[in-house]
Formats: structure tokens, sequence, C-alpha cells
């Protein structure tokens, strides 16, 4: 009898305590949002909002690659001009387009159905400044991958580059919640530092291959799919154990991610009369762009 009250009291504890972890919570976020007269935060330092200004827009399931530096969609070139190199990079086969529509299919309905509820639910509890630490803090931690595609390619100057902000950011921007190079510029001008594997092997002069969409990931081809399995070896999140801790910690990263880009893909999809074709047409292009960067 007296072991049945005692289980009583302690499960009337443990509600007691979720209930008021989940109100200090609240409070806490209402709090960052707030200035200290209760007037609405200021707008973030620039090296902390750096990745805000001129987004990449955002896909359903979490591609940044269909787009361009300053947010806009890259698009096909008129009918009847001269054919480029991106042109040709856009006409990369797509063999299996019935199988890449169904997993288009898929990650478009994952994202109205549990992405975008989720993440709206998520960006109402938590201010936009600690969302912006949270990206910084992830995009540093994908330093190995950077670093090794960029030897890769024989660019030890922009190597060196990424190496010093890895360092600034980790020992003094709180392991890299505060991007404080954000506005440090390197002693001479370098190419973009935002390199992959899959990228390293088209500048190696590999080609696309052929377009494929993979469930969770969204648009690839075959290049950069190896290419993302070499990337999984080389991103700390990975060695998570167990392995659903690590799933869990990349699918928080996301999460964030689309906090910060609601309504993107809502454009995308009204100004497209085929949103497929449309994404598949400007990855490809934006994948070429990135090479040559």
């Amino acid at each position: 009898m007296m072991s049945h009250e005692k289980a009583a009291r302690m499960h009337t504890l443990s509600r007691s305590l979720l209930a008021t972890l989940a109100l200090t919570l609240l409070c806490s976020g209402a709090a960052l949002a707030a200035g200290p007269d209760g007037q609405p935060a200021a707008t973030a330092p620039a090296s902390l909002a750096q990745k805000t200004e001129a987004p990449s827009i955002l896909l359903a399931y979490g591609d940044v690659d269909i787009w361009d530096e300053t947010g806009q969609i890259i698009k096909k070139p008129a009918k009847g001009e001269m054919m480029t190199k991106s042109d040709a990079a856009a006409s990369t086969p797509d063999p299996l387009e019935g199988w890449n529509r169904m997993w288009f299919t898929f990650n478009d309905k994952l994202y109205f159905w549990a992405m975008k509820p989720v993440a709206q639910g998520y960006s109402a509890v938590i201010p936009e400044r600690p969302r912006i630490w949270v990206g910084n803090f992830f995009h540093n931690l994908m330093y190995p991958v950077r670093f090794v595609s960029l030897m890769l390619q024989g660019k030890p100057d922009a190597a060196a580059v990424e190496t010093s902000r890895f360092i600034g950011n980790t020992a003094f921007g709180l392991g890299g919640f505060a991007d404080i190079t954000a506005d440090s510029k390197p002693y001479k001008p370098i190419g973009s530092t935002e390199k992959d594997l899959g990228l390293t092997f088209g500048y190696w002069g590999m080609d696309n291959g052929m377009y494929l969409v993979w469930p969770f990931i969204g648009p690839s081809s075959a290049r950069d799919t190896v290419g993302y399995a070499g990337d999984y070896f080389l991103t700390p999140v990975s060695y998570i154990h167990p392995w659903y801790w690590s799933i869990a910690t990349k699918g928080y990263d996301k999460i964030n991610e689309i906090s910060m880009r609601i309504g993107d893909y809502e454009t995308l999809k009204e100004a497209s009369v085929d949103p497929y074709d449309a994404v598949r047409d400007a990855y490809l292009r934006n994948r070429h762009k990135k090479i040559n960067d």
C-alpha cells in the first residue's frame, strides 16, 4: 500500500517538474525576444546576422542549392539564347524521372505535413537571435567538410582562411555560436570556401552522371550522391552514438534552418508551372556555378 502511495507521489512530482520546465522555457524565450525595457530586441549585430542577409531560399526538404547568393531562383535562358556550360549542366539526363518525382512528392508532403508545422511551433517559442546562434554553431561544425574539400581542390590559401575562421569562432565565439569572424577579410581575395566533396569531384572534371532525388535529402546527382556519402564521414555529428541521437541532431539543425525561411518554398511552388522541373533545372545550374566560384 505504501509503495503505491509513494509511486503516486513520484508521478505527481514528475508532472509538476515537467510543467515547471515548460513554463521556464516559454518565459526565457519571451525574455530573449524583448529588450531591457520590454521592447523588441534590437537587430542582431552584423557578425551574427550575416547569414540572414540576402538568404538562400530553402526548399521543402532543406536544400539551398537552387538559389543564388541574392536569394533569387536561377532561371533557364530565354528560348534561342546560346547554350552555355551551365545550360549543358542543366541538361543532365533524368532517366529515373518517375522514381525521382515520387520522392519529390514525398519530400513535398513531408515539408507541409511535418517539417513546416514543427518549424512554426519552434520559431514561435524560440526568438530569431538564438536560432541564428544555432545556425552559426552547426555551420562551424561542418568545418572538416569544407577544409578537406578545399585541400583536395588544391586551394591551401582558402583552406587556411577557413581554418582561421573555425579557430576564431570556436575559441572566442562560444564554440561557434557567435560568428565573430564574419566581418574579417582575408589578406588577399579568395573564392568561396563553401565547398563539399560533390563540388570537389566536379572541380576535377567529373560530370553529374544522372539526376536523382532522395527522400529527406532532396535533389542530387550521381556525382553529388557519392560526394554526400563522403561528407557523411567528415561530419562530426555523424559520430554521435547511439545512431538515433545523431539523426535527431541533424533533424534539429534542419528544423532550425527551415524556421528561418518559412514561406519560401510556397513562393517557389506558386511561381512554377512544374515545381519538379524548376527545382531540377536550378539545382543543376547552381551546382555548376558553385564549382567555379
